[in-house]
């Protein structure tokens, strides 16, 4: 089964290459750092893309962290059985499994004018409501699952035994939770942490209908994550249809291949932290 998600992968990749040799041949490694993308000037450059895609991913996965190990704490820990725990369990699940177009509805009907609001109360340019610092809220929201449901099992798995002896010598709850239970499970912690990130990372329709979608880059800091961004996701889900020209067609999947080449260096060292962790 491994050895069929190793070719399957190796597929996808190759597959990605041919499609977008187009670009490869003409841009090279500079379509990286391309700061234009323009379809009918025919420039292509994936900078703004990749900055919007890394930025809304982290700032997301630095919001939800708090939460989800809060979550997992909560029903791992402190309230493990019983029917309240189960139903938060249950309702952790459920958001899980929300379409992503129906959080965009949310965001686009009700984060937007909080945030707007916000904007204008504390004088943040530009504004607009919609931007990077808006998709990352609501994809934080769409990753807390993974990481709390599966740090949920992971403290429950703690061996008794552990914690027992910890309550024994006179440890209180935050003590043992501090001593025992998070070197315990801190491996397995940071891999929810990596699949948060991996679905922050590929998300495309949620963040599309509040990010802005624009392709320009911002003068500053503070306009780049309150204004108005675009992802690698996002574009191609925006213009894949109307790319009428086999370059344009190219650069488009060539951001999908940057994708995935940074999906699979961020889960690389992730992995190797994880194993010096676990030694």
């Amino acid at each position: 089964m491994s050895a069929i998600l190793v070719l399957i992968v190796v597929g996808v990749f190759i597959t990605l290459i041919v499609q977008s040799w187009p670009t490869i041949k003409t841009l090279g490694i500079g379509f990286l750092w391309g700061k234009v993308w323009d379809p009918v000037g025919n420039v292509y450059g994936a900078y703004p893309f990749l900055i919007g895609t890394l930025l809304t991913s982290f700032i997301a996965l630095f919001i939800s962290i708090p939460f989800s190990y809060a979550i997992a704490i909560y029903l791992g820990e402190y309230n493990p059985k019983g029917w309240l725990s189960d139903l938060l369990k249950n309702t952790v699940e459920l958001i899980a499994a929300v379409p992503s177009v129906i959080y965009g509805f949310w965001a686009l009907f009700v984060l937007v004018p909080i945030i707007r609001g916000i904007e204008l109360k504390w004088h943040i340019a530009p504004y607009y409501g919609i931007g990077i610092f808006t998709s990352s809220l609501i994809l934080a929201v769409m990753i807390i699952p993974y990481g709390a449901s599966l740090g949920i099992t992971l403290i429950r798995m703690t061996p008794s035994p552990l914690k027992e002896g910890a309550y024994a010598l006179g440890a209180t709850r935050f003590e043992v939770i501090q001593k025992v239970i998070t070197p315990y499970t801190r491996s397995g912690l940071f891999a929810g942490i990596l699949l948060s990130l991996g679905r922050a990372l590929g998300e495309t329709m949620a963040v599309t209908m509040v990010i802005g979608n624009t392709s320009a880059l911002a003068n500053s800091f503070k306009e780049m994550i309150f204004g108005p961004g675009n992802t690698m996701a996002s574009v191609i889900a925006n213009e894949f249809t109307e790319a009428d020209h086999t370059q344009y067609l190219s650069a488009l999947i060539e951001l999908g291949l940057a994708l995935f080449c940074v999906t699979v260096v961020i889960n690389l060292i992730g992995k190797r932290i994880i194993t010096r962790f676990t030694n």
